[in-house]
């Protein structure tokens, strides 16, 4: 048999073959842009040629204390250039980049610390007495740097602490060269950043991400985000939940300018939407909550339309109403750590404009396809590993299959082979997939509610709720029943000078759905969420079960 021409003397070489990496997309812009807004920080503007260079000297310096390929370098940073420099500058000398949540107590610190064997540590004074104390019961004993946010202010409700390093960030970062060659990663296999899951039970678990997924989630970002040339990014994302959902690497694909945002705030960003010209920005619903509800006096007008994207649960129809109302065009994504962030976008086609309201709002609650970057994008039977039919009803875990979905977790081979059963990743999720191959979330695994052996889905009820005009917040947990194993339990915050009683919600409720999925209970409080604001359904788990 004859070789195949098409395999024979068509080697991979340099000149045709280089690993990829997202700080190309820096590189790039640098020096295509060279003098164009690359960051905005209060009063300072800093270009492309400035950032790139920048994030080569702190490359350089951290060379020089040894930090190369294998290493891990930690930050504990709010959305400021040194985040974005952290980014660039530690993959740029092959080590992997750790950002700490800046909600995490000293413990859940400490094992992260330890974990990952960090060898420097990068700390904004905001957050230095909590990491003090979780040095104090660390092992390791890394090069701490303090970082001193110039634009931190003095009008505000928190304060500086103590400098915890032996070092200062600028007098670090500044000792570097700014001409340093930094190394391109030998393989694009290699290990980027180092992002740990919430860890609500038990130790969180350390969520590896390589150069080539990062890369490539920069030309999807842009593609899902609706990204042309030049657009102005509001930071209001914490850049430490899975690296900013990789977009501190993607700007650089468009020469996109980082307004920098250390606290979530409504007037601040809506100073920095008019004042910027804002086009895009991301988080989590509580985002959408807080511009809405702002104070008139905190509002300002703007020209432009604002892409917000949002990957928690869909937003009901009301809030995607009064989001274009006030200039926002909300686009729905959705993934996990795992998968370097969002890897599923609700495309939207133009022509369900001009559906009715009710199919509309059934078309915004679904999840959606397959990024670009990934490859897959199925419901499966976990049991069986057998597609479910794409019905609409039957109910299978959601699994992800591609380039954007991590290497596994650090020092945790049974966890990762748990997680890659098959040959799919795992989400968790409990899911159905529609006729026309768009995915739509029932449920987390451990949030179906199973009542007198039949399943509920807690966002099918929060769903009604949030469709009753007093509601700005629910959340509906399992409460153990003894006659039927569980019940629905609903967590309520009212909107401000609105009022509805537990009797009112559960009829409002029976309206919508069969009896047997509205809730029993009504708790109204403020309901827990995490920093990214993600509610925290395993803290209202244990206050339903001491009802």
């Amino acid at each position: 048999m004859s070789a195949n021409p098409f395999e024979t003397d068509l080697d991979r070489n340099a000149a045709n073959y280089q690993p990829l990496t997202p700080l190309a997309h820096l590189a790039r812009a640098a020096y295509v842009y060279p003098d164009h807004t690359a960051i905005i920080h209060g009063d300072m503007r800093m270009d492309y040629r400035t950032f790139y260079n920048r994030s080569r000297q702190l490359a350089s310096s951290l060379a020089d204390r040894g930090i190369g390929k294998g290493d891990t370098v930690s930050v504990m940073l709010s959305n400021t250039p040194a985040m974005l420099e952290a980014h660039h500058g530690v993959p740029m000398t092959g080590a992997v980049l750790h950002s700490f949540n800046t909600r995490l107590d000293a413990a859940v610190i400490a094992f992260q610390l330890d974990h990952a064997e960090t060898k420097i540590l990068i700390v904004d004074r905001e957050f230095s007495a909590v990491m003090a104390e979780a040095l104090a019961i660390a092992d390791v004993d890394p090069l701490v740097i303090d970082y001193d946010d110039p634009e931190f202010g003095v009008d505000t409700p928190f304060s500086k602490g103590d400098r915890i390093g032996t070092e200062n960030y600028e007098a670090f970062l500044t000792a570097g060269d700014p001409d340093f060659e930094w190394t391109w990663p030998a393989d694009e296999w290699d290990s980027i950043s180092l992002n740990y899951t919430s860890g609500t039970t038990g130790n969180p678990k350390g969520v590896v991400y390589h150069h080539r997924g990062a890369s490539l989630m920069g030309y999807s970002n842009v593609v899902a985000a609706g990204m042309g040339r030049f657009p102005v990014y509001l930071w209001t994302l914490p850049m430490f939940h899975c690296n900013g959902w990789c977009f501190p690497w993607t700007l650089g694909v468009v020469a996109g300018t980082h307004v920098c945002l250390r606290w979530v705030r409504a007037k601040a960003m809506y100073d920095a939407i008019a004042d910027h010209g804002v086009t895009h920005l991301c988080g989590a619903p509580i985002v959408m909550s807080t511009l809405l509800n702002a104070p008139e006096d905190d509002k300002r007008d703007f020209d432009q339309t604002v892409s917000f994207n949002t990957a928690a649960a869909p937003p009901p129809e009301r809030v995607l109403e009064q989001m274009a109302d006030a200039g926002f065009e909300v686009v729905h994504l959705y993934g996990l750590t795992e998968t370097y962030g969002p890897a599923v976008v609700n495309e939207w086609h133009r022509e369900w404009d001009k559906l009715d309201k009710p199919v509309r709002t059934g078309l915004k609650a679904r999840q959606g396809v397959r990024y670009n970057a990934l490859e897959d994008l199925v419901v499966l039977d976990p049991d069986t590993m057998e597609p479910v039919p794409g019905d609409g009803e039957t109910i299978g875990e959601v699994m992800f299959r591609g380039n954007i979905v991590m290497k596994g977790y650090l020092k945790n081979p049974k966890a990762s082979a748990e997680a890659f059963a098959g040959g799919w990743f795992h989400s968790g999720d409990l899911g159905v997939m529609h006729p026309d191959g768009y995915i739509q979330l029932k449920d987390r695994s451990k949030d179906i509610i199973i009542s007198g052996g039949e399943n509920i889905s807690s966002i099918e009820v929060e769903d009604a709720l949030y469709k009753h005009a007093a509601v700005q917040a629910a959340a509906v947990v399992a409460k153990p029943d003894d006659k039927w194993g569980e019940t629905p339990c609903a967590f309520i915050e009212l909107k401000p000078g609105q009022t509805a009683d537990a009797e009112e919600l559960i009829s409002h409720c029976r309206s919508l759905l069969a009896h047997f999925k509205c809730p029993r209970h009504v708790v109204f409080q403020e309901i827990p969420k995490t920093s990214t604001g993600k509610i925290q359904k395993f803290v209202l788990r244990e206050a339903a079960k001491a009802l």
